[in-house]
């Protein structure tokens, strides 16, 4: 059995922060019940897991949503990472029914290890993006929609990186 009391590093700071502060909130919410899992004994895992899974679906849509309000293709890059972890994490639930009571920290750790980076590329590009045009993530709303082109983004997170 793999030693769970082993701390990952990531804890919510100042670097996690994408200037978008509904977006900070669920990443927030997101680190904390990763951490939760870590640090639980693997044998009580999967009901957190299943918390966490739902939670993460519905973090990706959220961000989704926003996308396609400011213009980026409902097939771009960024989501395509989301669907991704996606399918990993429900790969996970089958591994994990069948004997690899392990299988949960290591996504977990390696969770850990992903979610920094992709926070502070895909995900601040998309928060500049969404207040440069004025989208508002509260309300998920445009303060001016004449400043959106419909589906003219396949990129990451931002104009830039289309």
């Amino acid at each position: 059995m793999t030693d769970t009391s082993t701390s990952t590093d990531l804890t919510w700071n100042a670097q996690l922060a994408t200037g978008d502060q509904r977006m900070d909130e669920t990443h927030e919410e997101f680190v904390d019940m990763l951490n939760e899992i870590l640090a639980t004994p693997e044998d009580q895992q999967m009901p957190l897991y299943m918390r966490f899974l739902d939670h993460t679906v519905e973090h990706f849509a959220q961000e989704e949503r926003w996308m396609l309000a400011v213009g980026f293709e409902a097939e771009n890059c960024h989501a395509s990472h989301h669907a991704t972890i996606l399918e990993t994490m429900r790969a996970v639930i089958e591994h994990y029914e069948q004997g690899d009571t392990e299988i949960i920290t290591r996504l977990a750790q390696a969770l850990a290890e992903w979610f920094p980076q992709h926070a502070a590329t895909m995900d601040a590009g998309l928060a500049l993006y969404m207040k440069e045009v004025g989208f508002d993530s509260r309300t998920e709303t445009l303060a001016d929609p004449s400043r959106i082109k419909p589906a003219t983004m396949s990129g990451c997170g931002s104009v830039s990186c289309s």
